[in-house]
């Protein structure tokens, strides 16, 4: 910069440069940056079956990933991983809102790492896009078991619809049973259908309750009542011991009215309190006489053969649904066929036809 002290006029007046000033970025950034491994199959199956955690999460994110080239990998991994998948326990969970969900399944995962057994909890939130979800602060209010060498916390998908954040939470089932989980937690963080996608691919469906807050029974789906293998009622403690108790009657009375399982077991109610952790015990116990009662009838098999041709369906009904939105032709048309449905100018059937038609040609 040329100062007008160096101006010959001021002769006797010389004005340093200065000091360089140093560079905003450091130059051997980028060359200390450790570059990601890329792995192959065989290195995720590789990692997954001697159980190293760092491999297990990229390869659940793997799968969660909405890249074709990732989702070729995924499901190459997950037809490796098959040999290796030791049956677990799989035990789905839900609850209304207010239960103590986070705290019960901490109390109970808990109980299940110190009879020396290695717990992963998954969860399935197609809402968390709006709602943000609530299985993160979960992961941090499990301070115990979040950090316990026998367990492994995953969050669900942030985004998608709820078929496809099932099957990718099912498909995370399979990568957990090959790293040696053998036992695995299903939660439900959203609320209506995700019950159903859970129940599609757990072995015990425990319903989550609460005393105190009014007719115990009001406002509960009768669907979701008919699913449960078993209904806890958490936070008995205190003066709350006493309403517990008569819930446990009325939840008990209301379960005789309902037809009997197909399994033949008959659902049972237990009480506890996660916070002061009084119970677990007898949850566990019903837990394992139900997988005991199944495996012996022989319906434990049974429902998990059913389970397989129900993803198998629901998958292709997946693929199709993509495949079908995934041409510009039928994009195109479907905005065409909105508006004259909307405008009341054709039925929904035909617009629907019509729509298929055009898929049926782009597809021959």
């Amino acid at each position: 910069m040329n100062h007008i002290e160096n101006n010959e006029e001021y002769g006797g007046l010389v004005v340093n440069k200065g000091i360089a000033q140093p560079p905003t970025v450091n130059p051997n950034l980028a060359s200390s940056r450790k570059k990601r491994t890329i792995y192959t199959a065989n290195d995720y199956l590789d990692g997954i079956i001697k159980g190293n955690r760092t491999i297990l999460s990229q390869a659940v994110t793997l799968i969660e990933s909405t890249k074709p080239e990732h989702y070729a990998m995924a499901q190459e991994l997950i037809e490796k991983c098959l040999p290796y998948a030791k049956k677990s326990v799989r035990i789905g969970i839900t609850g209304v809102p207010g239960a103590g969900k986070s705290t019960f399944i901490e109390a109970l995962g808990m109980y299940v790492v110190n009879q020396h057994k290695k717990l992963a909890v998954l969860a399935i939130d197609p809402s968390s896009q709006r709602t943000k979800g609530s299985i993160l602060g979960d992961k941090t209010r499990m301070e115990e078991l979040s950090v316990h060498e026998n367990a492994f916390i995953r969050p669900s998908p942030s985004a998608g619809s709820l078929g496809g954040v099932a099957r990718k939470t099912r498909e995370t089932i399979v990568l957990c049973e090959a790293a040696g989980f053998d036992t695995i937690f299903v939660e439900t963080v959203g609320v209506g259908q995700s019950e159903i996608a859970v129940h599609s691919m757990v072995d015990f469906f425990l319903l989550l309750q609460i005393t105190g807050a009014g007719d115990e029974l009001q406002g509960i789906k009768r669907g979701i009542m008919e699913m449960a293998d078993g209904i806890v009622i958490n936070k008995a403690d205190g003066a709350n011991v006493d309403k517990a108790e008569m819930a446990k009657t009325q939840y008990k009375t209301a379960l005789s009215l309902f037809p009997m399982h197909e399994s033949g077991w008959k659902p049972q109610v237990v009480t506890c309190s996660a916070f002061y952790k009084t119970n677990i015990d007898a949850i566990w116990t019903m837990l394992m006489q139900y997988i005991q009662f199944t495996q012996q009838s022989g319906y434990f098999e049974t429902k998990r053969h059913q389970q397989a041709s129900y993803w198998m369906y629901e998958s292709i009904n997946q693929e199709l649904r993509s495949s079908f939105y995934a041409h510009s032709e039928v994009n195109a048309l479907l905005k065409e066929m909105e508006v004259k449905v909307t405008n009341g100018e054709i039925s929904s059937f035909i617009a629907a036809k019509r729509l298929l038609d055009v898929y049926d040609k782009i597809r021959k």
